[in-house]
């Protein structure tokens, strides 16, 4: 059994997990664990930017404020103002590393999302997360302190629970984690663990996620004790690609923030329909943007809706969109003389692991950053581009919390057991289940929620859990095994959460409980005593 030690051990390689490992390599020796390759997480594929005021008219409170609303009421003001006020330092570090960010006239070019009320959107044209994430990969690849780990997933956090003889303390001392290529389970051994393994969008049929966001952070957690919170609140990107050989494409904000419009198809008259939603038109914030949609498409019966930006000019599409501009050139569609077809998608997880504006979780030696978190920025509903912004701050302060936290060195951890199963006889099991969990999720767990509809999912998820946990308990681990049963986790803790809320607030839409109460709470749920 293959055994590792390190001071920090960072799981996930996204923008929050690279910017803990770069921040602490300086005085750490870091292991980066990525389950599948380094640029295959959600950072990858953000396409808008990264929220930052650095205009001049421009300012915090108004930042602040704008979060805020979006939030709908649930947003934590402390962390918002934490988020507003770094979020330029943040930008100033990775313009250090080189990341290209679009300019104009020697200046950053700034562009305006659904919910912002200036210009702060620092992008690298409409490829943002690609550009950051190759810019941080190249330096992590030759930091000498920097440990990587391709291939290689998480199974479980390794806390006092299942250590022998350890302290009453709780505290997580590594993680037992499955090598995907020797297919065997390592053991790491780790001062100080960060969770940076992103959101949970594959728990839903249709998504805007790479197939690495399936909650394992969120999951794991959970399981070694943590609490996590406002589960309820997933925030549904209103326009993703429609298009049968497109899979989880987004056609980011920006493209409604540079003048597209929405409008129903050229048999229904073309109509522009977001004015009739909100006074914001297809400024509004997303989860306004995509319920409008989703009314239009069952009012009508439409398979989906269209984004005209087509007026502008073909130049300033080329300079602005080129990645959204050539993608749908390859499926036959020409955004410089035709609306592109859209629909929503599962994009973002508003909720998560509970933390403090450290990093910190409630099990000592545990950090959470990024989307796997709730630091309660998000509130109610994810303000456009506040995310990036979100990793690199709380890693930055994730990382002053561990270098200034004496951590003990860890006991002699116990070996991943695995002598008492055998290989799995029908992995059709495990692909079936995935299949009816996300359809499942998509029809009762959607944009619009009903008290049956939950309670269906609900039954549903506790005949899934009792037949993964027996298929768990009897054969050996794999990716796919490990990832079902981190999803329908997930599902679970949503479902939880959706049940408790008696309102429609942000991104939960209940016809059950259409109005909204006079104080905002968050949903927190707390693990069961083990």
């Amino acid at each position: 059994m293959s055994l590792q030690h390190f001071d920090v051990l960072v799981i996930g390689s996204g923008l929050a997990g690279l910017s803990t490992a770069l921040h602490l390599s300086a005085t750490h020796r870091v292991a980066v664990i990525t389950k599948r390759a380094l640029l295959d997480g959600s950072s990858n594929w953000a396409q808008g930017g990264i929220a930052a005021v650095l205009a001049e008219g421009d300012s915090y409170a108004s930042h602040v404020e704008d979060t805020l609303v979006a939030g709908a009421g649930l947003s934590d003001r402390e962390a918002t103002e934490f988020t507003v006020e770094n979020a330029p330092a943040a930008i100033a570090w990775l313009r250090e590393l080189g990341v290209p960010f679009s300019t104009e006239a020697g200046e950053l070019h700034l562009t305006r999302e659904g919910g912002h009320s200036h210009r702060r959107i620092v992008h690298a044209a409409d490829a943002t997360g690609a550009a950051v994430q190759a810019t941080l990969v190249e330096r992590v690849r030759r930091t000498p302190n920097i440990q990587i780990f391709e291939h290689h997933m998480l199974v479980d956090l390794i806390t006092d629970r299942r250590v022998p003889g350890a302290s009453q303390e709780r505290r997580c001392f590594g993680a037992y984690v499955l090598d995907t290529v020797a297919d065997e389970v390592v053991t790491f051994s780790a001062r100080h663990t960060v969770l940076a393994t992103g959101g949970a969008g594959k728990v839903y049929l249709y998504t805007t996620n790479p197939d690495t966001a399936t909650g394992d952070g969120i999951a794991a957690a959970w399981r070694a004790g943590c609490q996590v919170a406002n589960m309820e609140f997933i925030q549904f990107h209103p326009t993703c690609l429609y298009h049968p050989h497109a899979k989880s494409f987004l056609i980011t904000e920006a493209v409604r923030g540079e003048g597209g419009l929405l409008k129903l198809p050229p048999h229904l008259g073309g109509h522009r329909f977001m004015p009739d939603h909100d006074p914001r038109a297809e400024l509004a914030p997303r989860d306004v943007v995509a319920r409008a949609i989703d009314h239009e498409m069952k009012k009508h019966g439409l398979d989906c809706v269209h984004l005209d930006i087509s007026h502008q000019s073909p130049e300033f599409l080329r300079e602005h969109f080129p990645n959204i501009l050539a993608r749908c050139a390859e499926l036959g569609i020409d955004i410089t003389k035709e609306p592109i077809p859209v629909v929503p998608a599962a994009h973002y997880t508003c909720g998560g692991v509970v933390t403090d504006l450290d990093g910190r979780t409630e099990i000592a030696g545990l950090y959470a950053v990024g989307e796997t978190t709730c630091t309660g920025l998000h509130g109610a509903n994810r303000l456009a581009s506040n995310s990036l912004v979100e990793c690199m701050v709380f890693a930055q302060a994730a990382v002053g919390a561990i270098r200034g936290t004496p951590a003990p060195q860890p006991p002699a951890l116990p070996e991943w057991d695995d002598s008492r199963v055998t290989d799995a006889d029908e992995m059709v099991v495990i692909s079936h289940n995935w299949d009816e969990l996300r359809r499942f999720m998509w029809d009762y767990v959607g944009i619009v929620r009903t008290n049956k509809r939950l309670e269906r999912a609900a039954h549903r998820i506790t005949l899934l859990q009792r037949e993964i946990h027996e298929f768990y308990a009897q054969f050996h681990v794999t990716r796919d095994l490990l990832e079902l049963r981190n999803l329908v986790q997930v599902a679970d803790l949503i479902v939880m959460s959706a049940m408790l809320r008696h309102e429609s607030r942000g991104l939960h839409f209940s016809r059950d409980y259409p109005g909204l109460l006079p104080e905002a709470k968050p949903t927190i749920l707390v693990p069961p005593a083990r």
